[in-house]
């Protein structure tokens, strides 16, 4: 009888040193590596209106806010996953990746926006140091803030007005983070 073809596994260690010299991005997950497609503009301009938004408050707490290319570290139930967030900010100093985010955020894309809200979601709920999850929708001005609360996470959607950043102990404008995205304009 045949036997399935099976993708051969790979360790964090070896997936981490190829990702220092690749011309191309992966996320790792469970042994299995996959490649990152590119982004949008709406997505680009999402990403960095975000981070304008958090760099000051960012350095004066003496956190380091990394944009897409820094990677984060998760090890659950025996598991090694390695994902690039888009707005990842970390407090502790670490050479190549992060373990200890507390902040990490993902922008929407019709593409990633299952796995954004249930693995991921999931995978990042599961780190100790993480105080919020942010999920961004490029398609609308709407912001899913999951935020731990003890033991337990919170989820509060904004689609106007503020939102506060724990974290940082900051309140931002919603219009902050799409300030360089025009409104949709009104169906006909």
């Amino acid at each position: 009888m045949n036997q399935p073809a099976t993708k051969p596994r790979i360790s964090v260690q070896d997936y981490l040193a190829g990702e220092k010299d690749g011309e191309m991005r992966h996320e790792y997950i469970g042994g299995e590596v996959y490649a990152m497609t590119g982004a949008s503009d709406r997505h680009a301009l999402i990403v960095g209106a975000f981070y304008a938004a958090l760099r000051p408050a960012a350095r004066q707490k003496g956190c380091q806010l990394f944009v897409n290319d820094m990677k984060v570290h998760i090890r659950q139930a025996g598991e090694d996953n390695v994902y690039y967030p888009d707005p990842l900010l970390a407090c502790d100093p670490a050479a190549y990746y992060r373990e200890k985010p507390s902040l990490i955020v993902e922008v929407l894309s019709e593409g990633t926006e299952r796995i954004d809200r249930r693995e991921k979601l999931f995978a990042y709920t599961g780190v100790a140091s993480l105080l919020e999850y942010v999920l961004v929708a490029q398609d609308r001005r709407q912001l899913d803030i999951y935020r731990r609360t003890g033991r337990d996470w919170a989820h509060e959607r904004v689609q106007g007005g503020t939102f506060r950043i724990e974290s940082l102990e900051l309140e931002v404008p919603v219009e902050a983070v799409y300030e360089d995205i025009a409104p949709e304009s009104p169906a006909a």
